[in-house]
Protein backbone atom coordinates (compact mmCIF):
# COMPACT_ATOMS: atom_id res chain seq x y z
CA UNK A 1 0.00 0.00 0.00
CA UNK A 2 1.60 3.22 -0.78
CA UNK A 3 0.80 6.18 1.61
CA UNK A 4 1.01 9.96 0.74
CA UNK A 5 2.23 12.24 3.29
CA UNK A 6 0.27 15.61 3.59
CA UNK A 7 2.80 18.19 2.89
CA UNK A 8 0.79 20.47 5.17
CA UNK A 9 1.66 17.98 8.58
CA UNK A 10 3.86 20.17 9.81
CA UNK A 11 2.41 23.01 10.02
CA UNK A 12 -0.76 21.16 10.75
CA UNK A 13 1.16 19.95 13.93
CA UNK A 14 2.33 23.45 15.32
CA UNK A 15 -1.45 24.50 14.71
CA UNK A 16 -3.17 22.63 17.56
CA UNK A 17 -1.64 24.31 20.26
CA UNK A 18 -2.47 27.97 18.64
CA UNK A 19 -5.90 26.60 17.84
CA UNK A 20 -6.42 25.59 21.63
CA UNK A 21 -5.06 29.15 22.63
CA UNK A 22 -7.17 30.60 19.80
CA UNK A 23 -10.54 28.99 22.09
CA UNK A 24 -9.14 30.21 25.11
CA UNK A 25 -11.21 32.92 26.02
CA UNK A 26 -14.24 31.54 24.60
CA UNK A 27 -13.58 28.41 26.85
CA UNK A 28 -13.21 30.98 29.51
CA UNK A 29 -16.20 32.41 29.59
CA UNK A 30 -18.49 29.52 29.98
CA UNK A 31 -16.19 28.05 32.32
CA UNK A 32 -18.01 29.46 35.36
CA UNK A 33 -21.03 29.12 34.92
CA UNK A 34 -21.03 25.68 33.86
CA UNK A 35 -19.46 24.71 36.53
CA UNK A 36 -21.79 26.40 38.83
CA UNK A 37 -24.95 24.70 37.12
CA UNK A 38 -23.41 21.22 36.89
CA UNK A 39 -23.25 21.32 33.26
CA UNK A 40 -21.54 19.32 30.51
CA UNK A 41 -18.73 21.71 27.72
CA UNK A 42 -20.98 20.22 24.78
CA UNK A 43 -20.85 23.79 23.32
CA UNK A 44 -16.77 23.67 24.11
CA UNK A 45 -16.63 20.11 21.87
CA UNK A 46 -18.18 21.86 19.27
CA UNK A 47 -15.80 24.26 19.44
CA UNK A 48 -13.05 21.74 19.44
CA UNK A 49 -14.06 19.54 16.10
CA UNK A 50 -14.58 22.94 14.08
CA UNK A 51 -11.06 23.66 15.49
CA UNK A 52 -9.86 20.20 13.97
CA UNK A 53 -8.78 19.24 17.54
CA UNK A 54 -10.51 16.28 17.21
CA UNK A 55 -8.39 14.39 14.98
CA UNK A 56 -5.36 16.45 16.27
CA UNK A 57 -3.36 13.16 17.39
CA UNK A 58 -4.56 11.00 14.05
CA UNK A 59 -1.26 10.36 11.66
CA UNK A 60 -1.19 12.52 9.24
CA UNK A 61 -1.28 9.95 6.60
CA UNK A 62 -4.83 9.30 7.56
CA UNK A 63 -5.44 12.41 7.27
CA UNK A 64 -5.30 13.63 10.78
CA UNK A 65 -3.05 16.76 12.32
CA UNK A 66 0.10 14.26 13.04
CA UNK A 67 0.53 15.53 16.53
CA UNK A 68 3.36 14.23 18.49
CA UNK A 69 2.43 13.60 22.14
CA UNK A 70 4.45 16.22 23.26
CA UNK A 71 2.30 18.79 21.26
CA UNK A 72 -0.55 16.95 22.01
CA UNK A 73 0.24 17.91 25.59
CA UNK A 74 0.58 21.27 25.19
CA UNK A 75 -2.72 21.58 23.44
CA UNK A 76 -4.45 20.27 26.25
CA UNK A 77 -2.00 22.40 29.13
CA UNK A 78 -3.36 25.07 27.07
CA UNK A 79 -7.15 24.25 27.03
CA UNK A 80 -6.54 24.02 31.00
CA UNK A 81 -5.74 27.00 31.48
CA UNK A 82 -8.72 28.68 30.17
CA UNK A 83 -11.97 25.49 31.31
CA UNK A 84 -10.71 22.27 33.88
CA UNK A 85 -13.37 19.98 32.43
CA UNK A 86 -13.17 20.64 28.63
CA UNK A 87 -9.38 20.00 28.88
CA UNK A 88 -10.10 16.89 31.31
CA UNK A 89 -12.59 15.20 29.03
CA UNK A 90 -10.64 15.92 25.82
CA UNK A 91 -7.34 14.45 27.59
CA UNK A 92 -9.51 11.29 27.49
CA UNK A 93 -10.50 11.36 23.70
CA UNK A 94 -7.14 12.33 23.15
CA UNK A 95 -5.35 9.49 25.02
CA UNK A 96 -7.67 7.53 22.92
CA UNK A 97 -6.08 8.82 19.92
CA UNK A 98 -2.80 8.67 20.53
CA UNK A 99 -2.57 5.16 21.66
CA UNK A 100 -3.47 3.83 18.36
CA UNK A 101 -1.81 6.00 16.69
CA UNK A 102 1.37 4.90 18.80
CA UNK A 103 1.07 1.53 17.87
CA UNK A 104 0.67 2.31 14.21
CA UNK A 105 3.60 4.37 14.11
CA UNK A 106 5.76 2.18 16.36
CA UNK A 107 4.37 -1.06 16.18
CA UNK A 108 3.07 -1.46 12.70
CA UNK A 109 -0.31 -2.75 14.10
CA UNK A 110 -2.53 -2.30 11.00
CA UNK A 111 -5.77 -3.42 12.83
CA UNK A 112 -6.15 0.21 14.37
CA UNK A 113 -6.01 2.24 10.53
CA UNK A 114 -10.05 1.84 10.23
CA UNK A 115 -10.57 3.65 14.06
CA UNK A 116 -8.13 6.11 13.02
CA UNK A 117 -9.53 6.87 9.68
CA UNK A 118 -13.20 7.28 10.84
CA UNK A 119 -11.55 9.58 13.60
CA UNK A 120 -10.34 11.88 11.44
CA UNK A 121 -12.76 11.62 8.06
CA UNK A 122 -16.11 11.47 10.78
CA UNK A 123 -14.57 13.18 14.07
CA UNK A 124 -16.06 10.78 16.06
CA UNK A 125 -15.96 11.56 19.47
CA UNK A 126 -13.73 8.38 21.62
CA UNK A 127 -14.85 8.03 25.23
CA UNK A 128 -12.32 6.05 28.10
CA UNK A 129 -13.78 3.93 30.91
CA UNK A 130 -10.35 4.94 32.46
CA UNK A 131 -10.06 4.20 36.09
CA UNK A 132 -12.99 1.62 36.00
CA UNK A 133 -10.97 -0.40 33.65
CA UNK A 134 -7.82 -0.57 34.81
CA UNK A 135 -5.35 -3.50 35.68
CA UNK A 136 -7.97 -5.72 36.99
CA UNK A 137 -10.81 -4.28 34.79
CA UNK A 138 -14.84 -4.58 35.64
CA UNK A 139 -18.07 -5.59 34.16
CA UNK A 140 -19.26 -9.11 32.71
CA UNK A 141 -18.86 -10.28 29.36
CA UNK A 142 -20.83 -13.92 29.11
CA UNK A 143 -19.65 -16.20 26.10
CA UNK A 144 -22.54 -16.53 24.00
CA UNK A 145 -22.90 -17.73 20.25
CA UNK A 146 -20.73 -15.64 18.21
CA UNK A 147 -19.24 -13.35 20.72
CA UNK A 148 -20.27 -12.26 24.24
CA UNK A 149 -22.73 -10.48 26.41
CA UNK A 150 -21.33 -7.46 28.15
CA UNK A 151 -23.19 -6.64 31.24
CA UNK A 152 -21.10 -3.44 33.16
CA UNK A 153 -21.13 -0.25 34.87
CA UNK A 154 -18.05 2.28 33.68
CA UNK A 155 -17.98 5.37 35.95
CA UNK A 156 -15.80 8.02 35.35
CA UNK A 157 -16.58 8.29 31.47
CA UNK A 158 -15.67 11.81 30.80
CA UNK A 159 -17.52 13.49 27.83
CA UNK A 160 -19.95 10.80 27.89
CA UNK A 161 -22.91 12.58 26.19
CA UNK A 162 -20.33 13.99 23.58
CA UNK A 163 -19.13 10.05 22.99
CA UNK A 164 -19.63 7.89 19.77
CA UNK A 165 -17.53 4.90 20.84
CA UNK A 166 -16.79 4.29 24.42
CA UNK A 167 -13.11 2.44 24.37
CA UNK A 168 -13.51 -0.47 27.41
CA UNK A 169 -13.50 -4.44 28.31
CA UNK A 170 -14.78 -6.71 30.93
CA UNK A 171 -13.86 -9.81 32.61
CA UNK A 172 -14.43 -13.37 31.14
CA UNK A 173 -15.03 -15.50 34.12
CA UNK A 174 -14.54 -19.49 33.27
CA UNK A 175 -14.74 -21.99 36.25
CA UNK A 176 -11.22 -23.18 37.12
CA UNK A 177 -9.25 -20.50 34.78
CA UNK A 178 -7.92 -17.35 35.56
CA UNK A 179 -10.01 -14.39 35.01
CA UNK A 180 -9.36 -12.98 30.92
CA UNK A 181 -10.23 -9.47 30.18
CA UNK A 182 -11.60 -9.06 26.73
CA UNK A 183 -11.16 -4.79 25.12
CA UNK A 184 -13.45 -3.97 22.62
CA UNK A 185 -15.55 -0.22 21.77
CA UNK A 186 -19.18 0.14 22.45
CA UNK A 187 -21.02 2.13 20.21
CA UNK A 188 -22.61 5.47 22.72
CA UNK A 189 -25.83 4.51 20.03
CA UNK A 190 -26.45 1.73 21.34
CA UNK A 191 -29.72 0.56 22.24
CA UNK A 192 -28.30 -1.68 25.36
CA UNK A 193 -26.23 1.56 26.28
CA UNK A 194 -27.80 4.05 28.55
CA UNK A 195 -25.85 7.45 30.55
CA UNK A 196 -26.48 7.56 34.21
CA UNK A 197 -26.52 11.29 35.36
CA UNK A 198 -24.32 10.58 38.35
CA UNK A 199 -21.77 13.54 38.02
CA UNK A 200 -22.34 15.87 40.99
CA UNK A 201 -18.64 16.38 42.50
CA UNK A 202 -16.20 18.41 43.94
CA UNK A 203 -14.65 19.26 41.02
CA UNK A 204 -14.53 19.33 37.01
CA UNK A 205 -17.79 19.79 37.38
CA UNK A 206 -18.54 20.55 33.49
CA UNK A 207 -16.36 17.09 32.54
CA UNK A 208 -19.71 14.99 32.47
CA UNK A 209 -17.71 12.22 33.82
CA UNK A 210 -21.18 9.90 34.20
CA UNK A 211 -21.36 6.23 34.84
CA UNK A 212 -22.12 4.17 31.26
CA UNK A 213 -24.70 1.43 31.58
CA UNK A 214 -24.29 -1.67 29.32
CA UNK A 215 -26.91 -3.84 29.40
CA UNK A 216 -27.03 -7.01 27.20
CA UNK A 217 -24.88 -5.60 24.53
CA UNK A 218 -23.49 -8.13 22.06
CA UNK A 219 -19.95 -7.90 21.10
CA UNK A 220 -19.13 -10.05 18.32
CA UNK A 221 -15.74 -12.54 18.12
CA UNK A 222 -14.95 -10.07 15.23
CA UNK A 223 -14.92 -6.74 17.53
CA UNK A 224 -12.58 -8.17 20.05
CA UNK A 225 -9.42 -6.26 20.00
CA UNK A 226 -7.46 -7.94 22.64
CA UNK A 227 -7.70 -10.40 25.16
CA UNK A 228 -5.59 -10.30 28.50
CA UNK A 229 -5.19 -11.98 31.68
CA UNK A 230 -6.79 -9.82 34.72
CA UNK A 231 -5.06 -8.44 37.54
CA UNK A 232 -1.76 -8.61 35.39
CA UNK A 233 0.37 -5.79 33.83
CA UNK A 234 0.23 -7.06 29.90
CA UNK A 235 2.22 -5.02 27.10
CA UNK A 236 -0.77 -3.39 25.67
CA UNK A 237 -1.03 -1.52 29.52
CA UNK A 238 2.73 -0.32 29.27
CA UNK A 239 1.77 1.54 25.91
CA UNK A 240 -1.34 3.06 27.49
CA UNK A 241 0.56 3.90 31.35
CA UNK A 242 3.67 5.66 28.99
CA UNK A 243 1.23 7.38 26.78
CA UNK A 244 -2.07 8.13 28.57
CA UNK A 245 -0.73 9.49 31.42
CA UNK A 246 1.49 12.49 30.15
CA UNK A 247 -1.62 14.19 28.44
CA UNK A 248 -3.73 13.39 31.52
CA UNK A 249 -1.28 14.88 33.65
CA UNK A 250 -0.83 18.02 31.27
CA UNK A 251 -4.38 19.14 32.05
CA UNK A 252 -3.34 19.40 35.73
CA UNK A 253 -0.04 21.17 35.14
CA UNK A 254 -2.20 23.71 33.16
CA UNK A 255 -4.83 24.01 36.37
CA UNK A 256 -1.85 25.00 38.18
CA UNK A 257 -0.30 27.75 35.49
CA UNK A 258 -3.53 29.63 35.56
CA UNK A 259 -3.68 29.57 39.42
CA UNK A 260 -0.58 30.65 39.58
CA UNK A 261 -1.41 33.42 36.91
CA UNK A 262 -4.58 34.71 38.91
CA UNK A 263 -2.81 34.68 41.90
CA UNK A 264 0.27 36.60 40.74
CA UNK A 265 -2.31 39.27 39.21
CA UNK A 266 -3.98 39.66 42.67
CA UNK A 267 -1.05 40.03 44.97
CA UNK A 268 0.31 42.91 42.33
CA UNK A 269 -3.05 44.67 43.44
CA UNK A 270 -2.03 45.55 46.80
CA UNK A 271 1.10 46.19 48.38
CA UNK A 272 3.14 42.86 49.16
CA UNK A 273 3.96 41.56 52.48
CA UNK A 274 7.12 40.20 53.57
CA UNK A 275 5.27 36.86 53.80
CA UNK A 276 3.20 37.39 50.40
CA UNK A 277 6.89 37.33 48.63
CA UNK A 278 7.70 34.20 50.53
CA UNK A 279 4.28 32.90 49.38
CA UNK A 280 4.77 33.40 46.06
CA UNK A 281 8.23 32.47 45.52
CA UNK A 282 7.46 28.98 47.29
CA UNK A 283 4.30 28.85 44.63
CA UNK A 284 6.91 29.26 41.90
CA UNK A 285 9.08 26.50 43.29
CA UNK A 286 5.72 23.83 43.70
CA UNK A 287 4.86 24.77 40.20
CA UNK A 288 8.37 24.43 38.16
CA UNK A 289 8.78 21.18 40.20
CA UNK A 290 5.68 19.93 38.82
CA UNK A 291 6.55 21.49 35.09
CA UNK A 292 10.48 19.95 35.16
CA UNK A 293 8.48 16.71 36.63
CA UNK A 294 6.05 16.89 33.64
CA UNK A 295 8.52 17.64 31.27
CA UNK A 296 10.36 14.11 31.76
CA UNK A 297 7.03 12.31 31.37
CA UNK A 298 6.81 13.42 28.06
CA UNK A 299 10.49 12.85 27.41
CA UNK A 300 9.82 9.05 28.91
CA UNK A 301 7.10 9.02 26.10
CA UNK A 302 8.90 10.15 23.49
CA UNK A 303 11.72 7.51 24.31
CA UNK A 304 8.77 4.88 22.67
CA UNK A 305 10.03 2.10 24.73
CA UNK A 306 7.14 1.09 26.65
CA UNK A 307 7.93 -1.09 29.77
CA UNK A 308 8.05 -2.00 33.22
CA UNK A 309 10.88 0.79 33.78
CA UNK A 310 8.50 3.55 31.25
CA UNK A 311 5.68 2.65 33.35
CA UNK A 312 7.68 3.62 36.61
CA UNK A 313 9.18 6.58 35.57
CA UNK A 314 6.01 7.64 34.46
CA UNK A 315 4.14 6.59 37.30
CA UNK A 316 6.64 8.81 39.47
CA UNK A 317 6.28 11.62 36.95
CA UNK A 318 2.67 11.71 37.53
CA UNK A 319 3.07 11.34 41.42
CA UNK A 320 4.94 14.89 40.89
CA UNK A 321 3.09 16.61 38.57
CA UNK A 322 -0.07 16.26 40.96
CA UNK A 323 1.09 16.82 44.13
CA UNK A 324 3.16 19.71 43.04
CA UNK A 325 0.05 20.77 41.01
CA UNK A 326 -1.97 20.54 44.00
CA UNK A 327 0.67 22.46 46.13
CA UNK A 328 0.83 25.44 43.76
CA UNK A 329 -3.14 25.89 43.86
CA UNK A 330 -3.24 25.76 47.67
CA UNK A 331 -0.30 28.54 47.58
CA UNK A 332 -1.86 30.27 45.08
CA UNK A 333 -4.56 30.68 47.03
CA UNK A 334 -2.62 32.13 50.00
CA UNK A 335 -0.67 34.57 48.23
CA UNK A 336 -4.21 36.08 46.93
CA UNK A 337 -5.00 36.06 50.54
CA UNK A 338 -9.13 36.72 51.27
CA UNK A 339 -9.55 37.21 47.47
CA UNK A 340 -8.96 33.62 46.95
CA UNK A 341 -12.52 33.24 48.23
CA UNK A 342 -14.71 34.82 45.73
CA UNK A 343 -15.94 32.28 43.08
CA UNK A 344 -15.77 35.59 40.40
CA UNK A 345 -11.63 35.40 40.88
CA UNK A 346 -11.78 31.76 39.57
CA UNK A 347 -9.23 30.25 42.17
CA UNK A 348 -11.95 28.78 43.77
CA UNK A 349 -12.68 26.52 41.25
CA UNK A 350 -9.48 25.79 40.23
CA UNK A 351 -8.69 24.37 43.94
CA UNK A 352 -11.46 22.22 43.71
CA UNK A 353 -10.31 21.34 39.56
CA UNK A 354 -6.98 20.39 41.10
CA UNK A 355 -7.93 17.69 43.44
CA UNK A 356 -8.84 15.42 40.37
CA UNK A 357 -4.82 14.90 40.33
CA UNK A 358 -5.49 12.31 43.29
CA UNK A 359 -7.60 9.79 41.79
CA UNK A 360 -6.16 8.40 38.28
CA UNK A 361 -4.09 5.45 38.25
CA UNK A 362 -1.60 4.72 39.95
CA UNK A 363 -2.61 6.36 43.28
CA UNK A 364 0.08 6.97 45.91
CA UNK A 365 0.54 3.67 47.75
CA UNK A 366 0.72 1.40 44.75
CA UNK A 367 2.95 4.12 43.00
CA UNK A 368 5.31 3.83 46.13
CA UNK A 369 5.34 0.28 45.97
CA UNK A 370 5.73 -0.42 41.99
CA UNK A 371 8.88 2.07 42.61
CA UNK A 372 9.92 0.37 45.66
CA UNK A 373 10.23 -3.23 43.31
CA UNK A 374 11.47 -1.59 40.58
CA UNK A 375 14.23 -0.24 42.86
CA UNK A 376 14.78 -3.10 44.32
CA UNK A 377 14.89 -6.00 41.75
CA UNK A 378 11.61 -7.18 42.27
CA UNK A 379 8.18 -8.56 40.24
CA UNK A 380 6.11 -5.60 39.31
CA UNK A 381 3.75 -7.97 37.30
CA UNK A 382 0.43 -7.40 39.77
CA UNK A 383 1.38 -4.15 41.18
CA UNK A 384 -0.92 -1.41 40.03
Amino acid sequence: MTIRVDPTAEAHRSDVIAAARELGPMLASRAAEVDANDQFVAENYEALKAAGLIEAGVPAEFGGGGAEISELAEMLRELAHHCSSTALAFAMHTHQVAIPAWRWRHQKVAAVEPLLRRVASERIVLLSSGGSDWIAGSGEAVRVDGGYRINARKVFTSGAAAGNLLMTGALVKSEGEPDTVIHFGVPMASPAVKIADTWRVLGMRGSGSNDVLIDGLFVPDASVAASRRSGEWHPLFQIIATVAFPLIYAVYLGVAESARDIAVGLAKSRKPTQHTVQLAGEMETALRSAQLAHRWMVEIAEQNTPSAESVNEIMIGRQLVGKNSIRTVELAMEAAGGASFYRSNGLERRFRDVQGARFHPMQAGPQAEYAGAIALGLPTGTIF
